[in-house]
């Protein structure tokens, strides 16, 4: 039995994932599609007048089954790609796009849409149906409606030839990463690993078939210990170039003509729909409006950065010199001597903080976290089904005990994952027939594996990186809208890491770490010193942090507010753009562009800029919290209030001045960051 075709009859209507093979998807999207194309009709050929509820809401309220093929799909293509998904994806994902398009070209269903828009209805809309009535109407607008018709098949080509390339754009990320291994079979070339490192790198040598040795890989709890910890440098050079050049060999797997490709069809998507750029059809929806908004913003960043980083830059090239290290430091050198300078400056270091993290223990404190400032509760469940046996399952409830969401958890890296870490949804919270549909939440990592010897032990960024995903998970649990594509994290975009980066402040606070960082062995409390070393040590190479992310910004905003047509090097382009940013040595090797998927395969394009801006808002909004403590309930609840119950049923200005009582202060992160003396 197909089970996206059958009702579920679990707990929480959770999906059966242990029911699920890839014989499912095709057969379950061609009966969504046709189901979803009758409810278009049904609103079309309705005979009454058009207004809210009969075309605005049927149109929010169809296409379900289509919804959960897809999410399911893509969410477990993101997870546990194969062969078999790669090609099922390639299917899969023009029928979407033209499924979409057929809606969105409607011509007889935007004119219902538009009267509705026009009528004096609107006056008597809740804000939250105004936000709908006025996002599905821009959308249509923005995907095409108002075209002529030969305009819209040049724009349904244009949409399916992105999505084809998007695809294949992640495949060839995902291969370059994986095929790569660097094999050491002399024990010399170990030095200065920790052992957990040289542990877990025996290990991966047996996974990939060798017989003794060490295999170090691409994937980030292998990647980063070897640059931060090991004394061979010839080795680091061969490690970072490895990974700043995956898709950028000129093999199948090269990236660099789909780069360009994509950038191509974005601008001339944009240039169809009468906008001068894709960042300019983009920002519309954005806080930030506009690619000159961008820029000055990331420029004026950088006007404090740059001062920071180059002296920061110089002190680490010193410190290098005082060590009979290099006397110019290359890309390769820089988490070696970082590592060793901040151990000498804070007498603090990751190997001294990891025993204190025991991923059960991290889970737990963010959980404890969450009751705190929220009244959340979380409860292991076995009998949901997983996608796969990695993943930990929980309930969720309110603070009334009622229940709020499920909550998987997927922590570790696997060959047919993809790098990093996100938050997604395999439901999104909704309301239909006077029930509150609550949602699915997943969160996806790639953290360090347990060992033979030793559980896993987060480094303390992974545990930042773990406090960050649940912030977003926290956005999408806590939802209380009625309608999903509004609701929980479906805001603006660069407001959707506000409660996500604002949760990382947690994690250098005394009162948050004395809940769960306790000795793996001995259950001892972090030392008191040891929080103080964080804390401390919490803006160490602040400028250098800062220019790295603005280069990226700038990098992306680069690619999409102008016409990529005179573009033939990347390498050329990249040094081009980020030549501000930029106060290391050139490493001809390696190009960004050819593996930033978060631009060119995720949907940061034109919004890269957005973990900045977003730190701005989150930044500001600690501030409250540290004025009147950080588990202050009054503020915690006012914040769920505000803006991690509301989604996106308001502008994103105003929910957050009924958080705070008016707009962000942008000197908030600048203080934070200690790049402008000025104090709280």
């Amino acid at each position: 039995m197909n089970p996206f075709l059958t009702e579920s009859n679990l707990p929480f209507e959770a999906f059966n994932f242990e029911k699920l093979t890839n014989d499912h998807y095709l057969p379950a999207l061609e009966i969504a599609i046709q189901e979803g194309k009758k409810e278009i009709d049904t609103i079309v050929s309705n005979k009454e007048n058009p207004n809210f509820e009969n075309t605005i809401e049927s149109l929010e309220k169809s296409g379900k089954l289509l919804d959960l093929v897809s999410t399911i799909f893509f969410n477990l293509h993101e997870t546990d790609s194969s062969p078999e998904l790669e090609e099922l994806a390639s299917i899969i994902s023009p029928k979407l796009t033209d499924y979409s398009n057929d809606i969105l070209l409607n011509k007889n269903l935007f004119e219902k849409i538009s009267k509705v828009y026009e009528s004096a209805e609107i006056l008597s809309l809740t804000i939250e149906q105004k936000t709908l009535l006025e996002k599905t109407y821009k959308n249509f607008i923005r995907n095409g409606a108002k075209l002529n018709e030969g305009d819209k098949e040049k724009l349904r080509a244009i949409d399916i030839e992105l999505a084809e390339s998007s695809l294949k754009f992640g495949n060839n990320v995902l291969k370059e990463n994986n095929s790569y291994e660097l094999y050491i079979s002399n024990p010399v070339e170990l030095d200065g690993l920790p052992e957990s490192t040289i542990e877990a790198a025996a290990a991966t040598a047996i996974e990939k078939g060798h017989n003794n040795g060490w295999v170090i890989t691409l994937d980030y709890p292998s990647y980063i210990p070897f640059m931060t910890y090991s004394t061979n440098r010839e080795l680091k050079k061969q490690l970072f170039i490895a990974f700043g050049s995956k898709a950028f060999k000129n093999n199948e797997f090269d990236n660099q003509p789909i780069v360009i490709k994509i950038a191509s069809l974005r601008h001339d998507r944009a240039t169809l729909l009468g906008y001068a750029s894709h960042s300019d059809f983009i920002l519309e929806e954005r806080m930030a409006k506009t690619p000159q908004t961008v820029k000055s913003f990331l420029e004026n960043l950088l006007n404090y950065a740059l001062p920071s980083a180059k002296k920061e830059l110089e002190e680490l090239t010193s410190y290098s010199q005082s060590m009979n290290g290099p006397a110019k430091l290359e890309r390769w050198d820089i988490p070696y001597y970082s590592e060793k300078l901040k151990k000498e400056l804070f007498s603090i270091d990751d190997e001294a903080l990891k025993p204190y993290f025991k991923i059960e223990n991290v889970i737990n404190g963010v959980f404890k976290t969450a009751e705190k400032l929220y009244g959340l509760t979380f409860n292991e469940r076995n009998d949901i089904p997983k996608y796969h046996s990695e993943v930990i399952t929980y309930e969720v409830k309110n603070s009334n005990n009622e229940h709020l969401s499920l909550l998987y958890m997927d922590f570790f890296p696997r060959g047919g994952k993809r790098q990093g870490a996100w938050m997604t949804s395999f439901r999104n919270q909704s309301k239909e027939n006077g029930k509150n549909i609550r949602p699915h939440v997943s969160i996806v990592c790639n953290f360090t594996k347990s060992t033979p010897t030793k559980p896993s032990l987060l480094t303390f960024n992974e545990v930042t990186t773990l406090f960050h995903e649940f912030g977003h998970a926290l956005h999408g649990m806590c939802a209380d809208g009625n309608y999903q594509s509004i609701s929980g994290t479906n805001v603006y975009w660069d407001f959707v890491e506000l409660p996500s980066q604002i949760l990382e402040n947690w994690c250098y606070e005394k009162e948050c770490l004395d809940l769960f960082a306790t000795h793996y062995v001995t259950n001892e409390p972090i030392p008191s010193e040891y929080i103080t070393k964080i804390k401390e040590s919490s803006n160490f190479l602040s400028g250098l942090a800062t220019l790295r992310q603005l280069s990226f910004g700038l990098l992306d905003i680069a690619w999409h507010s102008q016409s990529p047509t005179n573009i033939t090097n990347i390498k050329e382009f990249e040094i081009e753009q980020t030549s501000k940013t930029d106060i290391y040595p050139i490493v001809n090797e390696t190009a960004i562009s050819c593996s930033f998927s978060h631009i060119f395969q995720g949907g940061y394009s034109s919004g890269y800029y957005s973990y900045k801006w977003a730190e701005v808002i989150e930044a500001d909004a600690f501030e409250a919290f540290q004025e009147g403590g950080i588990f202050n309930k009054t503020i915690a609840t006012k914040f769920y209030d505000c803006i991690l119950s509301q989604g996106g049923s308001e502008h994103p200005s105003i929910l957050y001045k009924k958080f705070r009582g008016r707009d962000a202060d942008p000197k908030a992160l600048l203080r934070r960051e200690g790049l402008l003396s000025e104090t709280v």
